[in-house]
């Protein structure tokens, strides 16, 4: 009886700590800017505190971008995280359809088919789940918002019932290169979605050009991940490689998306501020002092904490299938 009741003891604390992991979804345009490959690999290194109940594709060639995924996830031993797909969508540039630019990634899962998202639509997907645990899932944005848009369309209340959205978005002081504000790219990419989730209502926590832009993996750090050889290291490594070929607009890896992730990980890291913000015709994140405030705003970083701690869990992680 005494052996049989520290069983149970031990079985209430796994029971309690998996209740207490914090769940997320993860929407994102994996595929395009490398971040999105190093975001993901973040979250994968941080489950001993999260729990992923899913990713989801979204924007442009979102077929693609979850080939990418499933290949992530399946070399890493995590194929049992559901992976949904969005609308394929228009983006900035053209069609995003193929595997030239930016989607020149998409040639290093293109004949993989180990793993298969689920058919069930993102939207669906993130409408069900914030409706079936309201006030419990942290959902990510880090790509243009095209997803979210649909949900608020398709169910306005659903979106208010995230306990946070953490999204990649904006340029609120500060633009590309340090420079003035910009229409930053995930608001850009589709002007009309970003003006409606800023109008959802929902507990929005913005990541803008101001604490994104600057946070750079460097060479040193990007060596120690290459040759850790493991097949999440190996992984970034060959998405890095084909990227890196085709950034004409970046020779080092900014790690946008990766902070964002960074926001609910180690929030000490951060100075944020309350504002409204609202999207123009322009696409640029225009403050209205005159308003209440809809989101919370990133305004500072601690850079080198942040990509030591990040460089940290990509590099002691072991994961082998």
């Amino acid at each position: 009886m005494k052996y049989l009741s520290i069983s149970f003891f031990f079985l209430f604390l796994f029971f309690s700590a998996q209740a207490q992991k914090q769940k997320v979804i993860f929407d994102c345009d994996l595929g395009g800017d490398i971040d999105d490959a190093f975001a993901v690999a973040l979250l994968l290194c941080s489950q001993d505190d999260i729990e992923i109940i899913g990713f989801c594709m979204d924007h442009g060639n979102t077929p693609g971008r979850a080939k990418v995924a499933a290949k992530m996830l399946y070399v890493t031993g995590f194929e049992h995280i559901p992976i949904f797909v969005g609308r394929h969508t228009p983006t900035v540039v053209g069609t995003d359809s193929d595997l030239e630019g930016a989607s020149i990634q998409f040639m290093w899962a293109e004949d993989f088919d180990l793993l298969k998202p689920q058919k069930k639509p993102a939207v669906d997907f993130i409408i069900e789940q914030l409706n079936q645990n309201p006030g419990e899932i942290i959902l990510f944005t880090v790509g243009p918002v095209d997803n979210i848009a649909d949900v608020v369309d398709k169910d306005p209340e659903a979106l208010k019932k995230a306990k946070q959205v953490i999204s990649m978005f904006g340029s609120i002081k500060v633009g590309y290169g340090g420079g003035a504000i910009s229409p930053e790219w995930n608001v850009a990419g589709s002007i009309e979605a970003a003006q409606k989730f800023m109008r959802s209502g929902a507990n929005i926590t913005l990541a803008p050009l101001d604490i994104t832009d600057h946070v750079i993996l460097t060479d040193n750090y990007l060596n120690a991940v290459t040759m850790r050889n493991t097949p999440l290291t190996d992984a970034l490594s060959a998405l890095y490689a084909l990227w890196y070929q085709h950034a004409d607009w970046a020779i080092q890896p900014k790690m946008f998306d990766g902070v964002a992730v960074g926001m609910l990980l180690w929030p000490e890291m951060f100075e944020t501020s309350r504002a409204y913000v609202y999207v123009d015709d322009l696409g640029y994140t225009r403050i209205d002092a005159s308003k209440a405030p809809n989101c919370t705003i990133g305004m500072k970083i601690d850079t080198d904490a942040f990509i030591q701690k990040m460089s940290r869990k990509l590099i002691e992680q072991n994961f082998h299938r």
